[in-house]
């Protein structure tokens, strides 16, 4: 094949987009806001799950870079947006052109950036006078707002011309998670973590590597390899999404209690909130498995649509084996989505809580609570991109007959 058509260099230049990407993103992440106390941000011993879990999807560890908002504002922005479009299409029938729905994206980032903005930027160490200090918040909140958007802008180029669209910016966050401990910890205090960290990297790896294979009868093969068609759908159905969503969508109402106790500061009910919706305590590990829950299925009967599968079924004359196409096949892939969902969100919400729960009892220093997630997470976001990589290996191996 000729090198001019580019097609058998396509992993290297991806590879290559996506490492800038990257490197952009790790410049950005060691760039402070303007004016900010350095000094104040160098001391990590008050780090706890929460702080560490959040890291993932937010710029830097103490929020006080120009990537300090990270790929939070656009996750719940596309979130928020497909819940939207969802609803509309139980309503009307009419469709939303992708620039129109990519407009409103936007929109809504800008939107969630600004809200955190107000809620973070008050909260930041600056070397300066107070009466100067309105003007120095306002200026390190244009910049991370501003940083969201790259950021955003970043996300969209790289699945356009890279490889794995907001993966390698999660991943970057979630190795410096790991980093983290390993460098403040001994061998002896890693070892639990490590351990359990390496028993969720197994869970893991067997829940997005084994698929559940649904026969399926196709009209138009009538050969020897017609009993070997199938539908495959993963353990693990929709991946690592859901968790990382968790993570969003539970930061949305510490953002707005955060909000309230400064218009409400001596309210009791408020007060309680803010204490008890952390990682760090009973209430809110329950709100996150909550979300786990409701979001892996949510995304699970989204992406793997029963009633679409059915339809098409219907029109192409397929079916699956031993069962008629239309009102069974719906209620039967919709059951095994339904058994497939909770046992992903059982799975991966026992494996993010149970370090939380033994750094409440003590067990495990907060730290390194998060270690076993990192590598579980690491895992799962490796698992992808493998299979990405492998397939635009396969693409660049094609060679033409002629």
């Amino acid at each position: 094949m000729d090198n001019k058509d580019g097609k058998e260099n396509a992993l290297k230049y991806k590879l290559i987009y996506s490492g800038l990407i990257v490197l952009v993103y790790i410049i950005g992440k060691n760039i402070p806001v303007y004016n900010i106390d350095h000094a104040a941000y160098r001391n990590t011993t008050g780090l706890d799950v929460e702080n560490l879990l959040i890291q993932s999807i937010s710029g830097d560890l103490f929020r006080s870079s120009i990537f300090a908002l990270g790929i939070f504002p656009s996750m719940i922005a596309g979130f928020i947006v497909q819940i939207f479009m969802a609803l509309r299409g139980i309503f009307t029938k009419s469709g939303v052109s992708p620039k129109k729905s990519r407009r409103i994206i936007c929109m809504v980032t800008l939107a969630i950036a600004v809200f955190q903005v107000v809620v973070q930027v008050p909260e930041l160490k600056f070397h300066i006078t107070s009466e100067s200090m309105y003007v120095v918040q306002a200026v390190a909140g244009l910049e991370m707002v501003a940083g969201a958007v790259l950021i955003m802008w970043m996300a969209d180029r790289n699945t356009k011309y890279g490889i794995g669209g907001r993966m390698p910016l999660i991943i970057t966050n979630i190795l410096e998670r790991i980093s983290l401990p390993i460098l403040m910890h001994s061998m002896k205090s890693l070892a639990v973590p490590l351990l359990i960290g390496f028993v969720m990297m197994l869970l893991m790896f067997i829940m997005e590597n084994t698929e559940k294979r649904i026969p399926v009868q196709r009209i138009s093969i009538h050969n020897i390899y017609a009993d070997k068609n199938y539908m495959a759908i993963k353990l693990n159905p929709v991946g690592m999404m859901p968790m990382m969503f968790s993570t969003a969508v539970f930061m949305l109402p510490r953002l707005l209690v955060s909000l309230l106790i400064r218009v409400f500061p001596h309210h009791q009910g408020i007060i309680w909130w803010q204490e008890n919706l952390a990682l760090t305590k009973p209430f809110g590990i329950f709100i996150f498995l909550v979300c786990d829950y409701l979001l892996t299925v949510g995304f699970a009967m989204l992406m793997i649509n029963p009633k679409d599968i059915s339809e098409k079924f219907l029109k192409s004359g397929d079916s699956i084996v031993d069962l008629h196409a239309g009102h069974d096949t719906r209620k039967y892939l919709r059951r095994v989505m339904w058994r497939l969902s909770l046992l992903s969100a059982t799975v991966m919400g026992a494996c993010i809580c149970t370090p939380m729960i033994l750094q409440i009892q003590g067990n495990l220093d907060g730290t390194l609570a998060t270690l076993p997630t990192s590598i579980m997470l690491m895992t799962g976001f490796s698992c992808n991109m493998y299979r990405e990589i492998r397939t635009l290996w396969a693409y660049d191996s094609c060679r033409p007959l002629f």
